[in-house]
């Protein structure tokens, strides 16, 4: 262990103990909702995913920085982060200086005994995840586990024998942990490696029965496609990705137009859960890789989340560039143009903005939502005039990206009277409506008309 003496000295009074448990933890076991479209915890109450992509937490940040993330986070009301155990398999080591497993090959893990923070010789790799575990479970925070990225399994570095040996020793240590959720695969396709990931799958549906497990599948590509009927697999992920409608030219999906994902898997049957793990990042160039475009902001942001979540999706995670890699000052090359260092772009104003959207959710009756857009009482529009419907049985949301004015059939709803209220996406805050009885009506958001200027109408029986 490298570089304990940078901590400063209260720092170490305050996290460190003799063991790596912390107390208290407010995350208790996750489950997949009675109609097996949303998420719960184990006293039923509802769960609404909202994850942020921390990728590189195991391997960049030390405790210190660590205990800042996740206190942050928990702060801007994130409940999940999603993070890779090993990212590299031919150098997996934390900022610690510690190494993961021996001799490259993930189903041999370096152990030593013993978890004493103060002494090197004892504190290893797996004791300081063990560490973050339990540091965001006391938070109220999951962690997403991603056993192995998909990388490394693309360039042959992992077989079948050892995804299944390494399955089973990752998932019988993390067993026991509430707030522990498995994504297998990272940034992959189902159909690269196939028996890989079914193995590792396997290995820890057999190990740990009680914990959920998802694929994050490959760029424009969604985990139902190769995995839906997997016995492993309790709810699906897309990746909608980082490109623009005239840049995803390769046939493989639809452009910004994320909700079409949601709209396959909700389909589908065996009826499961479904989100966007991976949409575009806050902060990172339109097409991901040419640093001249313009960069996604947080306007993007939102509008990815409100598509997919009216049209069915159980939560939606977020993610920033800089923050997903960890930049720091460190870093001579960062990756895909990164602008911040990770502890400035902590409050980016997509990160403040995405509890606006769980709060309005949990707001009404969680379970009994479901897509609505044929409440819509004219032609559907394309692109960034779409408008993305959801409702309960005697409320409604409607979203408009653009600020547009659009008209629904009230016909649908039950009969009764209903207060109309427009709820802005930035802000949280509301702004009053009329009432209206059942019939056809026209609803004119405030402000005028263009991107960015969303808001969603609430209406809720008086």
């Amino acid at each position: 262990m490298k570089n304990i003496l940078t901590l400063a000295p209260l720092i170490i009074l305050l996290l460190i103990s003799c063991n790596t448990n912390i107390k208290n933890s407010t995350a208790p076991p996750l489950r997949i909702s009675e109609n097996h479209r949303f998420l719960e915890s184990g006293n039923n109450d509802p769960f609404f995913w909202l994850g942020d992509t921390g990728w590189l937490l195991f391997m960049k940040l030390n405790r210190e920085e660590t205990g800042h993330y996740l206190e942050t986070r928990h702060q801007q009301g994130f409940n999940v982060i999603q993070v890779m155990v090993l990212h590299n398999v031919r150098n997996a080591v934390n900022a610690y200086g510690d190494s993961a497993i021996m001799n490259h090959q993930v189903n041999k893990p370096l152990i030593t005994e013993g978890n004493s923070f103060e002494d090197p010789l004892q504190y290893d790799f797996w004791d300081h995840v063990d560490w973050i575990i339990d540091l965001a479970a006391s938070k109220g925070i999951y962690m997403a586990l991603v056993p192995v990225w998909g990388s490394n399994v693309r360039a042959g570095h992992v077989t079948s024998v050892q995804a299944t040996e390494y399955g089973t020793w990752i998932a019988g240590r993390y067993k026991d942990k509430p707030n522990v959720i498995w994504l297998n695969g990272g940034d992959v396709r189902g159909d690269d490696s196939t028996d890989v990931w079914n193995a590792l799958g396997s290995a820890i549906r057999k190990t740990s029965p009680g914990q959920l497990i998802t694929f994050h599948p490959f760029g424009r590509t969604q985990s139902s496609t190769w995995f839906h009927h997997e016995s492993w697999l309790d709810f699906n992920m897309f990746q909608s990705g980082h490109r623009r409608y005239d840049q995803d030219t390769s046939g493989l999906a639809y452009g910004e137009d994320n909700w079409k994902y949601a709209v396959d898997d909700y389909s589908k049957v065996p009826v499961k859960p479904t989100l966007d793990g991976e949409p575009s990042y806050e902060g990172i160039p339109q097409g991901l890789h040419d640093t001249t475009q313009p960069y996604w902001t947080d306007k993007d942001v939102r509008r990815y989340a409100y598509w997919s979540v009216f049209a069915g999706c159980c939560g939606f995670t977020y993610g920033h560039s800089s923050i997903m890699q960890f930049y720091k000052t460190t870093d001579l090359n960062p990756g895909y143009g990164a602008k911040q260092y990770w502890n400035i772009a902590l409050n980016a104003p997509g990160s403040n903005q995405m509890k606006h959207l769980k709060n309005l959710m949990l707001s009404k009756p969680f379970f009994e939502r479901i897509p609505a857009n044929d409440m819509l009482a004219e032609p559907q529009a394309e692109k960034y005039d779409y408008i993305a419907i959801t409702r309960g049985h005697d409320y409604l949301f409607a979203y408009t990206w653009t600020g547009r004015e659009f008209s629904l059939n009230l016909e649908k709803m039950p009969d009764g009277k209903y207060n109309s209220t427009w709820y802005d996406p930035r802000t949280g805050n509301s702004v009053p409506g009329d009432i209206y009885n059942k019939g056809m009506v026209t609803f004119n958001p405030p402000g005028e008309y263009e991107p960015g200027n969303d808001w969603v109408l609430i209406l809720s029986k008086i």
